[in-house]
């Protein structure tokens, strides 16, 4: 959808670009000298009898003017016009004039047809100088001048930014543009390096190697090779960028590139200031010099980009195709780079539970070592009588455990979270959703707790069946001796 809705303002935009400059060029002139007298067609412009001849007339012999093929004017009425500059036409013999005189004639002072028809040829050539196509006549003896969208004239020009390579000749990276698809490319990348080998001679020691592969618009592939040599020493180096480029470009190899689906080769290296410095003070061909100076002030990093011409659709057309390709991958590589965000927080999250384990089991191991070393120091200490030290530990001991046991301090605190656990229990079906984990510490003091009182009671139980099998026996004893009385006293 979107793609439709670019494809439909992109064509509104070049009709209305066309309409404003036909009315631009039918209202006035760009230079001003020109003086429109009106169309005049009744001047002689229907009296031609030539068979296939326009509505203008008759044609000019061979000399033909696409749309405005036949003016009925014979060659001899050409007049000495002047152009902008005030300079005569150049008339046969002369010195051949220069393409940007040419142009200018043909914009403000044509002298093909001598009469105010030229002003309407002016016209014509202007709005096919903005437009940057088509030829523009100017006079019979002279051929008519191309324009081109470099023509200084042309409308559609714009600057834009470019990364200024980074990369160094000795780094030897060149960049063939393939005629293919990226997916094709990537499939059949050895046998592409294969080729190249077989283009550089089949030479053992060079070998093909691949920096990156880069789709481009248009079904095309960017290839970026670089060539390592190897001495008999066993040393390696690189090709550097500009002799791999020059061998490539000769003739026969160009050839042989060509077969292999190679649209072009250019090299990837850094420019010189030198080259740099001349490259920003001098225009481009057709790009206005006030609009590079102010391309160049308006360049945001000037130590990065670089400001390149952008001269007709078809560049700004290349430029958009390049961009949306690079927020594709741009887009690709975010994706990669949240995938494995995602992957690293869930291993994160896996070895945050995996310390937590570790903590409690070396907690567990620390109460272990330690229940070994007092049986140990006990058994050592066994015979000995209590020194000065211990005893300050057991006074220390019996504070803490003192403090341990007030009411107030962590007994009761224990009994608080003892209540809040049996409440939690008896709302547990309420709220059964809310899980609580006691302290495996606290828990296992409580279980010891318990063990000993189990184990008081037991104790306590068996003393009380001990009295009262005593008790019994006491019993036994009193009754049998009260039966022998009575059977003396009988």
């Amino acid at each position: 959808g979107e793609k439709n809705h670019l494809g439909t303002a992109t064509k509104i935009l070049l009709c209305s670009w066309f309409l404003f400059l036909c009315w631009y060029c039918l209202s006035g002139s760009l230079f001003g000298n020109t003086q429109n007298k009106g169309f005049g067609f009744s001047s002689g412009l229907g009296t031609g009898t030539a068979a296939g001849a326009s509505g203008f007339g008759t044609g000019l012999g061979t000399t033909g003017l696409g749309g405005f093929g036949g003016f009925n004017v014979p060659q001899t009425q050409q007049q000495q016009g002047k152009s902008l500059f005030g300079q005569q036409t150049q008339q046969p013999g002369q010195t051949q004039p220069t393409q940007l005189y040419q142009q200018v004639t043909a914009l403000s002072a044509p002298t093909l047809l001598g009469d105010e028809r030229d002003s309407i040829l002016a016209k014509w050539n202007q709005l096919q100088a903005y437009w940057g196509t088509g030829k523009g006549y100017y006079g019979n003896n002279n051929p008519p001048v191309d324009f081109t969208l470099e023509n200084p004239f042309c409308r559609f020009k714009a600057v834009g930014y470019s990364c200024i390579p980074v990369s160094k000749d000795e780094d030897g990276l060149v960049a063939l543009v393939l005629n293919k698809k990226e997916a094709d490319v990537r499939t059949q990348q050895q046998q592409l390096v294969e080729s190249i080998h077989k283009v550089l001679g089949s030479n053992q020691t060079l070998t093909v190697n691949v920096e990156g592969v880069k789709a481009l618009p248009n079904d095309q592939t960017e290839v970026i090779v670089y060539v390592v040599e190897r001495s008999p020493n066993g040393t390696s180096k690189r090709i550097p960028a500009t002799t791999l480029f020059g061998y490539l470009e000769q003739a026969n190899i160009k050839v042989q590139l060509t077969q292999l689906g190679v649209a072009m080769s250019i090299t990837r290296t850094e420019l010189s200031p030198a080259q740099l410095k001349q490259l920003l003070q001098n225009a481009p061909a057709g790009v206005d010099p006030i609009i590079w100076e102010q391309a160049k002030v308006d360049n945001p990093d000037p130590e990065k980009l670089i400001p390149v011409p952008m001269v007709g659709f078809k560049e700004l057309l290349r430029r958009l195709q390049i961009q949306e390709q690079m927020t594709k991958q741009h887009q690709t590589r975010v994706d990669i780079i949240s995938n494995d965000i995602s992957e690293l927080q869930k291993n994160q999250a896996t070895t945050v539970a995996k310390i937590a384990q570790y903590k409690r089991k070396l907690m567990d191991l620390s109460h272990r070592v330690l229940q070994v070393l007092i049986k140990q120091e006990i058994q050592r200490k066994s015979g000995y009588a209590i020194q000065v030290d211990e005893e300050h530990l057991r006074v220390q001991l019996d504070t803490i455990q003192s403090e341990l046991n007030a009411p107030t301090q962590f007994k009761g605190r224990l009994n608080e979270l003892m209540s809040q656990i049996r409440m939690q229990n008896h709302f547990g079906a309420v709220r059964s959703e809310e899980r609580y984990n006691v302290d495996a510490d606290l828990l296992r003091e409580i279980k010891q707790h318990l063990k000993q009182q189990q184990e008081g009671l037991s104790h306590l139980i068996s003393v009380i069946k001990d009295d009262l099998e005593d008790i019994k026996l006491i019993e036994h004893g009193l009754s049998d001796s009260g039966h022998m009385r009575g059977g003396i006293l009988s």
